[in-house]
């Protein structure tokens, strides 16, 4: 087998880099270890500013034109006539954005396991997990859109040291406030969130792994969610790593896009923008080197602001929540927009 392009992972990076690249012709075969597209630890927001305007209506499950960002000290309620953020439920996202993928001409296969990379003979080796059989496709360009634990970035040496971790409970009831709860006093310089959705409420926490290891993230979780009127203990956690380590994107002939590139928000654990701009954009500069890249420039702009605040705010917890309730502050007295906290700022 030979593509123009083989893209590992078939996340909402994979995806939108596959679309973008077979919209230009291109021969694209897409590689998802997973059996289906889609699914992924989450908590489903995606913003006004972002993606909201992008996604179809048919995938938003709730929209908040209200912000509830919750201190210590404090409270903040931040109200926009757009809504600010809406929730999307990823496994549809996902589901829809490989329908588009396939229409679109790419070859998607899921249950297909990357083993080797040959890139002296521009080739790989993947092994399809429902007949166990193994295959051998070559290469012109090879995409890494395979999240936090890339393949594609092991091979380029790149080693990835700064992480998040995000957890996350499926509670089954429903709620009508969004609510971010910057709780330096449980989860550092992380938060701990309460997102509707349709018929379930995303609650969860999110926290550098540097200062939380995930046991503690949990057990912090736990204790903080049923002072919220939450018993999460009979439910089954979700938890995934979150890469914001980005080194750079173009290699040459491989590229990184997405988690893999370490693009994901170090201060939030946004992912699912970053994800879709810079597979979208590398994409088009792939199949056309005249793309403008100006868009990316600003993701990655916005991206090392958010890495300074991570390593400032690691140093101590005096100067974390110094940062976050000078942050609620400014949001409760309209001094900050909350659009200016976004990735997609």
């Amino acid at each position: 087998m030979h593509y123009n392009v083989i893209i590992i992972g078939g996340g909402p990076s994979g995806l939108a880099c596959a679309t973008a690249l077979a919209e230009h012709q291109k021969e694209v075969l897409l590689l998802e270890r997973k059996s289906r597209f889609g699914p992924k630890v989450c908590a489903g927001g995606i913003t006004w500013s972002g993606l909201l305007t992008k996604v179809p209506p048919h995938l938003i499950e709730k929209q908040f034109h209200v912000q509830h960002v919750i201190t210590p000290f404090q409270q903040a309620r931040i109200i926009e006539k757009d809504p600010i953020i809406a929730t999307v439920n990823r496994t549809n996202l996902g589901r829809h954005m490989a329908e588009k993928a396939k229409k679109s001409g790419v070859d998607l296969r899921a249950s297909c396991q990357l083993t080797q990379i040959h890139h002296e003979n521009k080739q790989l080796v993947f092994e399809d997990k429902e007949n166990g059989k193994e295959y051998i496709a070559h290469y012109d360009i090879l995409v890494g859109a395979d999240g936090a634990t890339s393949k594609v970035r092991k091979h380029l040496g790149l080693t990835t040291e700064s992480l998040g971790v995000g957890i996350n409970y499926q509670y089954p009831a429903t709620a009508e406030k969004m609510e971010w709860h910057l709780d330096w006093t449980t989860f550092r310089n992380g938060y701990g969130w309460i997102f509707p959705h349709h018929d379930s409420i995303s609650i969860g926490a999110y926290a550098d792994r540097r200062q939380m290891t995930p046991a503690a993230l949990k057990a912090a979780l736990l204790a903080w969610s049923e002072k919220q009127g939450y018993d999460l203990s009979r439910l089954q956690p979700r938890a995934e790593l979150v890469n914001h380590d980005y080194q750079g994107w173009n290699f040459g002939d491989i590229f990184l896009v997405g988690e893999a590139a370490g693009l994901a928000s170090g201060l939030t654990g946004e992912g699912i923008y970053p994800a879709i701009v810079s597979g979208e954009i590398i994409g088009n500069h792939i199949a056309d080197k005249g793309t403008d890249l100006q868009q990316m420039e600003r993701l990655i702009a916005m991206h090392q602001v958010h890495s300074r605040m991570v390593r400032r705010t690691g140093k101590n917890r005096i100067l974390t929540s110094l940062l976050f309730e000078t942050i609620t502050l400014l949001l409760r007295t309209k001094a900050l927009s909350f659009k200016k906290l976004e990735m997609a700022h």
